[in-house]
């Protein structure tokens, strides 16, 4: 039995519903908002290539990761998808990434629900001990929302990907662990209430 067992997490602003082939359409839809698969320091799919996208989230759900669709409450669209990867149920550790949302819903409360959460479910529901983020170095959008979050930068692992486009991924590496957990969830409420 799996770490993490599929479910599905609602808020105020936000559902992640555990990914299937019927999120497709709104993906496709939300991904050509912005054109994100265009970035080069990105892996964020392309609508062509989102069917497989999907297919192999769902394949890795075997091995505990659990990918979710992001669905906007207050449209109801589908505005981008999100999971856990690198589930360690022995360690209570997993990563949280896979992140992408549509062009119209960035810098809005979207993406601090999301994660809200997602890491409360982690930390309340599983006692997790450490929650691990990952994004490339030149990425950083990425690097400044999850700093909001409350993570703090753990190193730079250099040389660490090579990319579709065939230059190489220093990653920088960002971690939540359980002993921060309160003051970061305070920090996130804060926000989410403004």
């Amino acid at each position: 039995m799996s770490w993490l067992n599929p479910v599905n997490l609602v808020g105020q602003y936000v559902s992640l519903e555990v990914l299937t082939m019927d999120h497709l359409d709104g993906l496709k839809e939300a991904v050509l908002d912005g054109e994100s698969w265009r970035l080069w320091y990105a892996n964020v799919p392309s609508p062509e290539t989102m069917s497989q996208y999907i297919q192999k989230a769902i394949m890795r759900a075997e091995e505990g990761e659990l990918a979710f669709a992001v669905r906007c409450l207050q449209t109801q669209k589908i505005v981008g998808t999100t999971r856990y990867y690198h589930v360690d149920a022995k360690n209570k550790r997993a990563r949280l990434g896979y992140t992408w949302y549509a062009q119209s819903v960035r810098k809005t409360p979207i993406n601090t629900e999301s994660k809200f959460l997602l890491l409360q479910h982690l930390f309340d529901n599983h006692k997790a001990m450490a929650v691990e983020f990952r994004t490339h170095f030149f990425n950083q959008a990425s690097r400044k929302a999850i700093e909001r979050l409350g993570a703090k930068q753990d190193g730079i692992l250099r040389c660490d990907q090579i990319m579709r486009d065939g230059s190489i991924r220093d990653t920088v590496v960002y971690s939540i662990l359980g002993t921060e957990w309160g003051a970061v969830k305070n920090n996130l409420r804060s926000k989410l209430n403004r």
